[in-house]
Parts: structure tokens; C-alpha cells; sequence
């Protein structure tokens, strides 16, 4: 699948290439911590895949799993736009974060990590009362 996307300004875009199965929720702190929300949804895609155009700034995290994490974001706007690895082959391997992508209601999650750090009352928000605007 052809994705594009970017950034909330519009100073950074992409385009890649997607396979619609490898996109995930994570649960996990570091996830909640960076997104102010209690998962995060990611597309991964390889390097091959994936166009950037414009500077992401990078921001360097040693993840629970001792991995390095590279996440990038629009220097003005602040939006996130992925993760990768610092080396080696962790850092041909990218995660689109889905809030970024043009498409991203025609992408759905396949699967779910870091599920024991999900808050308990997140199975009950189908329940809340819910408006289509505010």
C-alpha cells in the first residue's frame, strides 16, 4: 500500500511503502510518556521503503528493552514521525507513527505489545458517552 504523509506544518512529508499487516499498538511507558496517551499506533516499514523529505530533528531513548530508539520530529511543529534503531540492522527498519499518515483511517492495527502496561479502563471507552464534533 502507498502511504504519504508529515508533519502537523507541513515541514516535513513522506512517502512509503506499506504492508498493512505490520502495524501495531504499543502500551508500553515510553510510548505514553511521548505520545500523552495511553498507546501509540506504528507502521512499520524498511528503509528501501521509505522517502523523507525534509530534517527531522532525532531524539535518543534507551527503551525498557536496553534497544536505542531513535525517535524523529518536526523541529517546528513537534510533531512525532518514527522510530528506528541507532545501528546495525535496527536502523533500516522504520515505524511510521499513524497519527502522520494521510491514510491512516484505511490502516488498521494487527496486533498489540507492551499490553501490561495498558490502563485497565481502556476496554471501557466504547462505553463513555461520545459526540461526532466539539
Amino acid at each position: 500500500m502507498h502511504i504519504t504523509g508529515g508533519c502537523h506544518c507541513g515541514q516535513i512529508t513522506y512517502q512509503a511503502e506499506l504492508d498493512p499487516q505490520r502495524v501495531a499498538i504499543c502500551h508500553c511507558t515510553d510510548c505514553q510518556k511521548l505520545t500523552g496517551s495511553p498507546f501509540r499506533v506504528t507502521a512499520v516499514v524498511s528503509d528501501d521503503d521509505l522517502k523523507i523529505i525534509g530534517e527531522p530533528r532525532i531524539y535518543k531513548r534507551v527503551a525498557e528493552s536496553g534497544r536505542v530508539r531513535q525517535q524523529y520530529f518536526c523541529p517546528n511543529c513537534g510533531s512525532q514521525l518514527f522510530v528506528n534503531g541507532e545501528s546495525g540492522e535496527a536502523s533500516k527498519i522504520w515505524g511510521i507513527r499513524w497519527g502522520s499518515i494521510d491514510q491512516r483511517l484505511d490502516i488498521r492495527p494487527q496486533r498489540q505489545v507492551w499490553c501490561r502496561s495498558s490502563p485497565a479502563w481502556l476496554s471501557e471507552i466504547g462505553e463513555l458517552p461520545a459526540k461526532d464534533r466539539d
